[in-house]
């Protein structure tokens, strides 16, 4: 079975969930002030900052990793090691929070992810304790140990990117379904006032959803999946969320601007896909923006 197979295995797992529950809940009530978890999911950057802040530890572990090989340049590694120590503590933190409001197959393999980085971490810390003891060797076989380990919960949150889609956009990914022409969505008239109503566009297989906002005579309309893990958002609310009008999702209450679909609070980090809209004879006409056609 290949290294994916096994992953898939691990994400199929239900007896994880009574570890990994009460973790995730103490994860979302050690993170209740809304701006603080929005920081860390990357709602203000407008994509997730958990692989922003992992470049840090990561480049520094395996920067170090080059210097040790060099016996004058081990002093160097040993700074390296350090920085990464201490940049991997705001990493973990934008990582629990991504972490504690994905889908179940994403919270198990996360758990491992979790586990093998803090495994990786004690390894270095272990070196930098051997090094000030002047056990030089020692240091620099925890540390290649803890390089190791790092490498490997790497291919595992890969996989959670990748293959489980953790962080990507799911409504970049509906959008690309849609037909390139003009949609009919239908009489203005047809549209309540201020509140999302759900309409279809023709895709390639099936129709795609779309949730449309009529505010007097401006609609707005986008991908019915949000981007954060695909909630129906033609079943969401209209609210005004920091200063601007938006767009709520109902499964985890994130908040798109009306205007321009940018997240104004999270879990979702990406903004959402929204259409091209004009009118023709009253009726309201919508077709996907140019970087998709």
């Amino acid at each position: 079975m290949s290294l994916m197979g096994m992953l898939d295995r691990i994400a199929n797992v239900e007896t994880f969930d009574k570890v990994i529950e009460p973790a995730r809940r103490a994860v979302l009530g050690a993170l209740k002030p809304t701006a603080v978890k929005d920081f860390l999911h990357g709602t203000w950057l407008g994509h997730p900052l958990h692989p922003v802040l992992v470049q840090v530890p990561v480049g520094s572990w395996v920067s170090a990793g080059l210097l040790d090989a060099v016996p004058r340049l081990r002093p160097a590694a040993t700074v390296l090691i350090g920085a990464g120590v201490a940049a991997a503590l705001p990493a973990a933190a934008s990582g629990a929070a991504d972490w504690a409001e994905q889908e179940t197959g994403v919270r198990r393999l996360g758990a491992l992810h979790a586990v093998a980085n803090t495994v990786a971490l004690g390894l270095y810390v272990g070196s930098l304790a051997a090094r000030r003891n002047d056990r030089g060797t020692l240091g620099r076989v925890l540390s290649y140990s803890g390089l190791a380990v790092a490498g490997g919960s790497a291919a595992v949150g890969g996989h959670m990117s990748y293959a489980q889609s953790s962080g990507a956009s799911h409504a970049a990914t509906a959008v690309r379904a849609l037909s390139s022409d003009w949609l009919d969505l239908g009489p203005l008239d047809d549209l309540p006032e201020g509140r999302p109503a759900l309409r279809t566009g023709a895709g390639g297989a099936a129709d795609v959803p779309l949730a449309v906002v009529r505010r007097g005579t401006k609609v707005d309309v986008f991908v019915g999946a949000c981007s954060h893990l695909s909630g129906p958002l033609q079943e969401g609310s209209v609210e005004e969320v920091r200063g601007s009008e938006c767009l709520v999702c109902p499964w985890h209450g994130s908040a798109f601007d009306l205007d321009s679909g940018e997240p104004r609070r999270g879990p979702a980090a990406n903004p959402q896909e929204k259409l091209e809209v004009r009118m023709e004879a009253g009726r309201v006409m919508a077709r996907v923006p140019s970087r998709h056609r």
